[in-house]
C-alpha cells in the first residue's frame, strides 16, 4: 500500500517581500520551505507505515518549478521512501482546482493508494482546497483537520476531526483523503543516514504528458479564478472612545448604529 504525502515548497513568510506595483509576492532571493503544515503530514505517514509495516511505502509528491525537488529532499531526511515532482510549465499559473487535478492524476499513476495526506492548508495562499480537491478528483471519502488516527484496521480508518466544539469520531474506508492539524504530532528530525539519502536523491519527474493530463484542466487554462492583485491589508485607524453612564452610552451607541444604517 502506497501512503502519499502532498507537500508544497512556499516562501518563508518571514521574510516575504511585495511588489507593490505589481501586487505580487517578491520570490527572488527569499528563502523557500516546506509548507510547515505539510511537515505534520508527512510524520503521520511515517508513523502509519511504522504501524502497519509490511511493503508500505511513504511517497511524497509536489507540484512546482525544478527547485521544488529541495522541498522533496527535505522529507526525504524524515524517511518517506520516494518523492514525485510533478512539473512541467504546462501547469504554470495553476489554480487550487488545477492543481489539485495534477496531483491526482500524478497519484494515480502511481497507484496501489491507500491514504493521501496533506496539510490543513499552505500559509501562502491559506486555501484549505487542495486536498479535499484531489478527494473529488478521485471520489474518495474525506476527513479535514484530523487531530489523531485512532485506528487503521480491515481496510477501514477511524479519525478524530478537530471542529470548533471539540472534535468528531469519523471512520471511513479506504482509500482516504486526510487533511491535518498541527496538533497530530510533533515533526521529527532528519536522521544522519536520512541526510545522507536526500543529499543524493534525485525526484521522479512527471510532466503533462506523463501523467496523460488534459490540457483543458491544467495551468491557467484549467483555471477558473486567477488573482490580479495581492495587497497587505492597510492599518487599522484609531477608533472612538465614548465615556459615562450606561444608559448615556447607549443612546450614543444607538446613535452611531444609526449613522452606519445597521440599525
Amino acid at each position: 500500500m502506497n501512503i502519499f504525502v502532498c507537500i508544497k515548497q512556499v516562501p518563508n513568510t518571514t521574510e516575504v517581500k511585495w511588489d507593490l506595483e505589481k501586487g505580487t509576492l517578491i520570490r527572488e532571493g527569499v528563502e523557500s520551505i516546506v509548507n510547515p503544515f505539510d511537515l505534520y503530514a508527512v510524520e503521520e505517514g511515517l508513523k502509519i507505515k511504522e504501524k502497519i509495516g509490511g511493503d508500505t511505502k511513504v511517497i511524497a509528491i509536489t507540484m512546482g518549478p525544478p527547485q521544488a525537488k529541495e522541498a522533496l529532499r527535505d522529507v526525504i531526511a524524515m524517511g518517506a521512501d520516494e518523492g514525485i515532482l510533478v512539473s512541467d510549465r504546462a501547469f504554470a499559473g495553476a489554480d487550487t482546482l488545477a492543481t489539485s487535478y495534477s496531483l491526482y492524476k500524478a497519484i494515480e499513476k502511481m497507484g496501489d493508494i491507500g491514504i493521501i495526506l496533506a496539510g490543513k492548508q499552505a500559509i501562502d495562499g491559506d486555501t484549505g482546497q487542495v486536498g479535499p480537491g484531489i478527494a473529488s478528483w478521485f471520489g474518495y471519502p474525506q476527513i479535514t483537520y484530523v487531530k489523531k488516527i485512532v485506528e487503521i484496521k480491515d481496510n477501514k480508518m477511524v479519525a478524530e476531526r478537530l471542529t470548533d466544539y471539540g472534535y468528531d469520531i469519523v471512520e471511513s474506508e479506504l482509500p482516504v483523503v486526510l487533511t491535518v492539524v498541527k496538533e497530530i504530532n510533533e515533526p521529527r528530525l532528519p536522521s544522519l543516514r536520512g541526510k545522507m539519502k536526500a543529499k543524493k536523491f534525485e525526484p521522479t519527474v512527471f510532466t503533462a504528458n506523463d501523467i496523460n493530463a488534459d490540457e483543458n484542466r491544467i495551468g491557467l487554462q484549467g483555471s477558473p479564478t486567477q488573482v490580479k492583485k495581492v495587497f497587505s491589508p492597510p492599518k487599522k485607524e484609531g477608533g472612538e472612545k465614548f465615556e459615562g453612564e450606561a444608559e448615556e452610552l447607549s443612546e450614543i451607541l444607538f446613535g452611531k448604529l444609526k449613522e452606519l444604517k445597521i440599525v
